[in-house]
């Protein structure tokens, strides 16, 4: 099923079915998993603050602020690698010296 979509700007253009799916799942998977690492980081912090030595609770700060980091970059990487994905069309991903032309201008 295709769908004309209106921009402010230009023509209409015609809009596939699985793109208008696609990103109504990845943007439902992305706030998934910013929720998922927002629950996993509080639980972290719960237990860090009931660590009585102070030194192991320096190294457990350490540890979940990495934790956090990782978590969040990789939500942010998803996001736009799925997006990439959805929206780009398949000549430019399937042609690498369209890349290269690119980065040399």
């Amino acid at each position: 099923m295709l769908w004309v979509v209106r921009g402010q700007c230009g023509p209409p253009r015609i809009v596939s079915m699985k793109k208008i799916l696609a990103s109504i799942l990845t943007t439902i998977l992305i706030v998934a998993m910013t929720l998922a690492a927002m629950f996993i980081l509080l639980q972290a912090t719960i237990f860090v603050t009931a660590i009585r030595s102070p030194l192991e609770r320096a190294g457990a700060i350490v540890a979940e602020l990495l934790l956090g980091v990782i978590l969040l970059l990789g939500t942010v990487w998803m996001a736009t690698h799925l997006a990439v994905r959805i929206f780009s069309t398949a000549d430019v991903l399937d042609d690498p010296e369209n890349v290269t032309k690119r980065r040399d201008a």
